[in-house]
């Protein structure tokens, strides 16, 4: 059983992530590689899809969401989504119990109970969260409407249509019924290919990854069966890590950009150990609290800062002192996303090495512990 180093990790995880060379296919192939996009914050999955696609625009994933080829609702983890339209039917499914078991601690009334009334009240009309909530209340009195259009967000599969999860979009949150929006019934769950899809872009990686990055559980149960299809390697402390059987491994002194990732990023949230992306020590700089996931730079490959943007100024914070042409590398990328996103004058500022204190926003509901 081969041992692969932390680097060989890096390397490959980067190469699967197109983040050491943008993906010259379109957002929708990469989202669907990625299985589902990390969307807690509305502009979040475009800057993901900006450091992964060549020449990205911001309007192609809004057409995407608008011609419903993407959508957004609850799903790994319990939280905020992207996923292809062609595949929420088979997604929502497979992680369903986790939001069963999220539903739980918000309480509320039964479940089948709920699921009729949630269809009766969507069957008319799109409504935004909060009047999904109230109307609910006028079926189960006593439970708070905020807890209970909770409990439907994570109990029924529904989806928010835009301009919800539009760039720049803070308004309120619609949501509709993704069998109604998608035109085609829910699927049956689909494990195996769940951790098929997962282990294409993340692996190789072990069945506490796959359970971190999805929420389920019993993982390791699933991966056995898989186990005469699939190569199985061992990290560096011994952890055995599985990997599709055609998946190549890069070289681990492939030279690789700077790369500016957004807060709740994929990169950083797709496994148990993170070691392969966040240097020992560092974790905490990264998601320092409950629901916290910063924004990132990567530097060789490796985060090594945080990053804010306010208006027009993206503000650096890096983790040690950087060389000159390392920080010229840094500076010129991120003049490079500034420029992409800001309406007006815009400027970079890298601070003195140490951890951002600028606030940090939380996740919207529903959320989960990242």
């Amino acid at each position: 059983m081969p041992t692969l180093s932390t680097r060989v990790l890096n390397r490959t995880y980067l190469r699967r992530q197109f983040l050491d060379t943008p993906s010259r296919e379109g957002a929708l192939d990469v989202i669907r590689h990625l299985v589902a996009l990390q969307g807690q914050e509305n502009d979040s999955p475009y800057l993901s899809l900006r450091a992964r696609v060549a020449g990205f625009r911001l309007r192609d994933l809004t057409e995407l969401l608008e011609s419903r080829q993407v959508v957004r609702g609850a799903l790994l983890r319990g939280t905020q989504h992207l996923c292809a339209g062609a595949d929420y039917p088979w997604l929502r499914p497979t992680v369903q119990v986790v939001l069963e078991r999220l539903a739980q601690r918000v309480g509320g009334p039964d479940r089948t109970a709920l699921l009729a009334s949630v269809g009766r009240i969507l069957a008319a009309e799109p409504l935004s969260r909060a009047e999904l909530g109230r109307r609910l209340a006028a079926d189960f009195p006593g439970h708070p409407p905020n807890d209970l259009a909770v409990a439907a967000h994570l109990t029924a599969p529904l989806l928010h249509p835009p301009p919800s999860g539009s760039w720049g979009f803070r308004g309120r949150i619609g949501c509709v019924a993704a069998d109604a929006w998608l035109g085609r019934p829910m699927a049956v769950a689909d494990p195996a290919t769940l951790v098929r899809r997962y282990l294409a872009a993340y692996g190789p990686a072990s069945a506490k990854d796959v359970q971190t990055w999805s929420g389920l559980t019993r993982m390791g149960a699933v991966l056995h069966e898989l186990r005469g299809e699939l190569r199985v390697f061992r990290d560096e402390n011994g952890v055995e890590l599985y990997d599709l059987p055609d998946a190549p491994l890069a070289d681990p002194d492939e030279p690789v950009p700077v790369v500016f990732l957004p807060e709740f990023d994929n990169a950083v949230l797709g496994h148990a150990d993170r070691g392969r992306i966040i240097h020992p020590g560092d974790r905490a700089l990264v998601t320092p609290g409950w629901s916290i996931v910063r924004p990132t730079v990567l530097v060789d490959g490796f985060v090594a800062a945080t990053w804010e943007r306010t208006g027009g100024e993206l503000r650096i914070s890096p983790f040690t002192g950087w060389s000159g042409p390392v920080r010229d590398a840094v500076m010129a990328e991120g003049e490079r996303l500034i420029d992409a996103v800001a309406a007006g004058p815009a400027r970079v500022v890298v601070t003195p090495k140490g951890p951002s204190t600028l606030p940090t926003r939380r996740a919207p509901l529903p959320g989960g512990t990242e």
